[in-house]
C-alpha cells in the first residue's frame, strides 16, 4: 500500500474513531474493505489514538480564535493525523507531512480547509522546533 493511501485509509479510521468512538483496530478493519493491512496504516492511527491527549494540547495551544471542538471533525482528524506524523515518524520529513496532510484537506475537506491545515500546522512546527 502506497504510504498516501494508508493516510487516506488512517484519515478515515481516525475520523469513524472520533465519531463514534470505534475501537482502533475495527475501525482500520472498516476501512480497509477486505484489502490487506499496511503496517504504517496500523502506525498512524494507533499512533494517534495513543497520543490523543498530547496531540490535541499541542493543537489547543496552536489554534488561534478556534477551539478544538468547534473544528470541523475531518480537519481535526487530519491535523491530528499531520501533528502524530511529525512527533513520532521520525523517517518522514516535515515537510512531506505538511504537504500529505494539505492533499488530504483538499480531497476531504472543504474549500478552505488545506489553507486553514498548512496555517495550524506551519504554527505546530515551530512550536515543535
Amino acid at each position: 500500500m502506497k504510504r498516501r493511501t494508508a493516510r487516506e485509509k488512517a484519515l478515515q479510521a481516525l475520523f469513524q474513531i472520533d465519531m463514534s468512538d470505534s475501537d482502533p483496530r475495527e475501525a482500520i478493519e472498516s476501512v480497509l474493505e477486505n484489502e490487506v493491512g499496511d503496517e504504517f496504516l496500523t502506525q498512524l492511527v494507533l499512533g494517534v489514538v495513543e497520543h490523543k491527549e498530547e496531540i490535541d494540547a499541542l493543537l489547543r495551544g496552536n489554534l488561534e480564535k478556534w477551539n478544538l471542538e468547534r473544528l470541523a471533525n475531518v480537519d481535526r482528524s487530519i491535523l491530528r493525523l499531520a501533528i502524530f506524523e511529525l512527533n513520532h515518524v521520525d523517517e518522514v520529513p516535515p515537510k512531506v507531512s505538511i504537504d500529505e496532510a494539505i492533499e488530504l484537506a483538499k480531497t476531504f475537506g472543504d474549500e478552505s480547509s488545506s489553507r486553514f491545515i498548512n496555517a495550524v500546522l506551519s504554527k505546530v512546527t515551530t512550536a515543535l522546533n
